[in-house]
């Protein structure tokens, strides 16, 4: 893969040089840059989410390690050689025989991956077994890329640099642009003037429970929402989900994102927590505001449902803003 500097300096002189577009890009939350031109050939110029400097111009023979990632090539226009059984498993992708099935999303088959000659992978940062892979693609001179997706500014980063790629900008604008605009729209009606509703959001899983924040999509949502979640008020939360602070803020809604099997994370977390009789004491409880978040929009990667995601969360917490015309 190749690596370089990238900076406007480096830009200008590559791209005397080789007599290339390059849609440079950093990995940030800053807007993406729309590609224009589907004629040229373009490349793409940007930092992965592990700090490497990536070039990649029009690949063909494309492989993703991931189903959410593999679902995004696709929506940006792009077609797969190869990708893991949760793309079909958990996404639900339509993907064709062409396409292979090469091991699963924590253990991929890296001889099938060498074997099928790639010109780009598509590589999780937050996967343990996809960093390890790093030194192998290196050694092997296959292109490939880093992202993580925890913002739909993430998704936004990803989806314009890979219709960069394919010369789709008509894609941006359907599946990436639109729901940016639909999530704003939705922001917009948020009012100003009421108290933020207090929340806790719990990610449970068959062997326990958690609170969680910033370091979930629904908790980056609700954040956006304005929603006070408990757990910047009692960080202990974070590594132990004790009932005592829950009772001890109240919350308005309690939300749970499942782990696994939807049916043995909520039996754990009703054994664990729900079985003691301050929980049904708790206003959320009362009020019929203790919610199993839906798994397409909160547990697996929302990319063109982002806008759902949102508007889910919007309705429950801020009801007559959302049913308000504007």
């Amino acid at each position: 893969m190749k690596r370089r500097i990238c900076g406007i300096f480096a830009f200008l002189v590559v791209s005397a040089i080789f007599l290339c577009s390059c849609a440079r890009m950093d990995y940030t939350d800053e807007e993406p840059l729309l590609s224009s031109d589907t004629d040229a050939e373009e490349a793409w110029c940007f930092t992965d989410a592990l700090g490497h400097e990536v070039e990649l111009t029009s690949p063909k023979r494309v492989i993703s390690l991931y189903g959410s990632f593999a679902e995004t090539w696709i929506l940006a226009g792009g077609t797969l050689l190869a990708t893991t059984q949760d793309a079909v498993e958990e996404r639900g992708l339509e993907l064709g025989e062409s396409v292979e099935i090469i091991g699963t999303v924590k253990n991929p088959d890296t001889e099938r991956i060498v074997a099928l000659d790639p010109d780009f992978v598509i590589l999780s940062a937050d996967i343990a077994a996809h960093v390890q892979l790093e030194a192998l693609l290196d050694d092997m001179q296959i292109p490939h890329a880093y992202f993580r997706v925890d913002t739909y500014q993430d998704y936004l980063f990803m989806l314009d640099g890979f219709c960069t790629l394919t010369g789709r900008p008509d894609l941006y604008e359907e599946y990436g642009k639109s729901v940016e605009d639909e999530i704003q729209r939705i922001l917009e009606k948020i009012p100003a003037e009421s108290p933020a509703p207090m929340v806790l959001l719990i990610r449970a899983y068959a062997s326990g429970a958690k609170a969680k924040g910033m370091d979930n999509l629904a908790g980056v949502i609700l954040d956006d929402l304005h929603a006070d979640n408990i757990v910047q008020h009692h960080e202990s939360l974070l590594e132990e989900l004790s009932l005592e602070a829950i009772v001890e803020e109240d919350p308005d809604f309690i939300f749970v994102s499942a782990m696994g099997s939807s049916e043995e994370a909520m039996k754990a977390l009703k054994e664990n927590l729900m079985d003691n009789p301050a929980w049904n004491g708790l206003h959320a409880v009362q009020n019929e505001h203790f919610i199993l978040l839906p798994k397409e929009l909160f547990h697996y990667k929302p990319n063109a449902k982002w806008a759902e995601s949102y508007a889910y969360l919007a309705q429950l917490l801020y009801p007559d803003a959302m049913n308000e015309e504007k």
